[in-house]
């Protein structure tokens, strides 16, 4: 199961200036009995946080929202994301070039 967190708060500049509602993603995979956060810090640096299901509520409470989908995340998200979108579309293993904003990819999970 791969869980997508969408944060409507980031610290960055640009995202402000271009993403409307959502302006942060972050895949949260399983790792044996907890979960990784992997956390896009800047091009060619994840952080993976350890986070549990009170962690899950805490960040709820704080605004962000997860979509759950029921598929097998990758063994290797790999460093060379160029973006919280790119990185979660690589534990998604989505190829879809339009979608470059964390907006446009709440949008179209939701479908």
């Amino acid at each position: 199961m791969v869980i997508i967190a969408f944060s409507e708060k980031t610290s960055k500049i640009l995202p402000r200036i271009i993403c409307r509602r959502f302006r942060h993603c972050a895949p949260i995979t399983p790792v044996g009995r907890g979960m990784i956060l992997h956390q896009f810090s800047s091009p060619g640096h994840i952080t993976k946080i350890p986070i549990n299901i009170r962690g899950i509520g805490r960040l709820q409470k704080q605004g962000w929202r997860f979509i759950y989908l029921p598929i097998d995340a990758p063994g290797n998200l790999g460093s060379h994301a160029f973006s919280c979108v790119d990185l979660s579309k690589r534990a998604l293993r989505l190829s879809a070039p339009h979608i470059q904003t964390p907006d446009a990819l709440y949008r179209h999970l939701r479908k």
